[in-house]
């Protein structure tokens, strides 16, 4: 039963940052439409913040890889059994899993045959995985928001209720707010004079990411540097317990002008001329501030091996997949090279007329993405509660 002025409860779990702020969003929107809502489950401080009740730290769940899983699986299933246990003792109208899949599928399984009607917002990679995988997240999800319009296409026939709702980071991102005035504002924040070359590497947001990339990244760097001349190179810091890790991979390049920037990556976007960036949200983020890059990706021997037998996919670069065809260099694997990575950025760099042809393209891509997200999202949400008492 809910407490006095709460009018319904519904259960959402994010596990990792880029989940934290997509369910932060739809949070608040959904506030806007329900009066009392209260919010319980896991997520960080964009989900706290927007008025979670949180069961368990958002930590517990971080995982990365193919085999990390496995070795936290003991405490993930602990994790599972005991959500699942809270959440249905807390009898929520509904439960929203965002992202982090396997985890959040399982949970979303568990509570739909126990009457709970369930959304996942984020679809799964359904077009690079087996594609038995379509009919198993409709055995655990009354409603998929799917972030990118391609997505629906793969879940016809399903019986799955599916929603575009666009990506809420293109409504967050103006139009022109990679213009060079802003990417001038940015460089006076950080005190970079505007005659210098700035270059962002994003080697991805938890350790494993890192200590895969960034000394690629920073091998890379410092062949750029070699052609590019006076050049400062800038390294997102999402985590504080990160920076020593960061700041000893730059001291060891001596002569390197290497930055890091607190908080998430879009400071240096803004900043920089052009990215090496981990395949990721960093991918998209880069296209709709219009910044070239490469994109780069590395798992373990194997992490690998086990993604080649499952993954089937031509691009991995969300730019790339958005418009069906390689607006973005993408070099995995073997192919992520220092030299490589470099000679990818270096020749977008010095071709004006391919950059202009490139950053077209994600003008396109970005006005179809702006959909309004966090509303768009909130409405289908609405829908699968069946109308609760609104505001508006």
């Amino acid at each position: 039963m809910n407490a006095p002025g709460v009018t319904l409860t519904i259960g959402i779990v994010a596990g990792e940052a880029s989940g934290d702020r997509l369910g932060a969003g739809l949070m608040r929107a959904l506030s806007r439409r329900i009066d009392g809502v209260r919010f319980v489950g896991v997520g960080g401080e964009a989900m706290r913040s927007a008025g979670l009740e949180s069961l368990a730290d958002m930590g517990a769940l971080a995982v990365n890889g193919f085999t990390e899983p496995l070795i936290k699986l003991p405490g993930l299933a602990r994790l599972l059994f005991d959500l699942r246990r809270r959440l249905l003792a807390e009898r929520p109208a509904a439960f929203i899993g965002v992202d982090f899949n396997v985890f959040n599928l399982l949970l979303e399984g568990q509570l739909k045959r126990s009457g709970v009607p369930t959304a996942h917002y984020v679809s799964p990679s359904v077009y690079a995985w087996r594609r038995g995988r379509v009919r198993r997240i409709g055995r655990s999800a009354d409603l998929l928001l799917a972030l990118f319009p391609f997505e629906p296409a793969y879940y016809q026939d399903t019986g799955l209720n599916v929603a575009f709702v666009g990506h809420p980071l293109a409504d967050a991102i103006g139009l022109d707010e990679g213009a060079e005035a802003s990417r001038n504002a940015a460089r006076s924040a950080l005190g970079i004079g505007e005659e210098k070359r700035v270059i962002a590497l994003l080697p991805g947001s938890r350790l494993g990411e890192i200590n895969q990339h960034l000394d690629l990244f920073l091998d890379a760097a410092t062949l750029l540097a070699n052609r590019l001349g006076s050049t400062a190179f800038l390294i997102p810091c999402v985590r504080p317990d990160f920076e020593p890790r960061l700041e000893r991979a730059a001291a060891a390049r001596s002569g390197l002008e290497v930055r890091i920037c607190q908080g998430d990556a879009h400071q240096a976007l803004t900043a920089c001329d052009g990215a090496i960036v981990k395949s990721g949200t960093g991918t998209l983020e880069a296209m709709l501030l219009r910044r070239p890059m490469v994109v780069a990706y590395r798992l373990g021997p194997l992490s690998h091996a086990l993604a080649r037998l499952l993954v089937r996919t031509e691009f991995v670069a969300l730019p790339n997949l958005l418009a069906g065809r390689e607006l973005v260099p993408e070099r995995l694997q073997g192919e992520a090279t220092p030299e490589k990575l470099a000679d990818a950025l270096w020749i977008q760099l010095d071709k004006p007329a391919l950059q202009a042809e490139t950053l077209q393209a994600f003008s396109m891509l970005h006005l179809e993405l702006r959909r309004d997200a966090n509303e768009r999202a909130a409405d289908a949400v609405m829908a699968l509660l069946g109308d609760p008492p609104s505001q508006t």
